[in-house]
């Protein structure tokens, strides 16, 4: 149950934020505090990080738009057949991919 503001206004009486930020400080420089999550990339998002290109260009190197490619990115859509070869090709190569950009 949620406290009341009363009970809020009690309990923040009590504290020292000063010492409460001081102490996280020294916990997080000592490496106790803190957590580390680990955030898992697509195979498209990764070829395109490796190509060193924005959404925009990568989408335009491919031939689709920018939502297509974002969609692809966050796993709600399955790229077809030739973006698939595109995108292996990218994931391989992506020096090639930024050449194609530049012509």
């Amino acid at each position: 149950m949620p406290l009341t503001e009363k009970q809020l206004k009690a309990r923040d009486a009590k504290r020292d934020l000063g010492a409460e930020l001081l102490t996280s400080i020294v916990e997080m420089k000592a490496g106790k505090a803190g957590k580390v999550h680990q955030i898992t990339l697509s195979e498209i998002t990764e070829a395109r990080a490796r190509s060193g290109l924005s959404q925009s260009q990568f989408a335009q190197v491919l031939g689709v738009s920018t939502r297509t490619l974002q969609e692809w990115e966050q796993g709600r859509r399955k790229p077809s057949g030739a973006a698939q070869s595109l995108l292996a090709i990218a994931s391989k190569r992506p020096e090639v991919i930024r050449e194609v950009l530049m012509t």
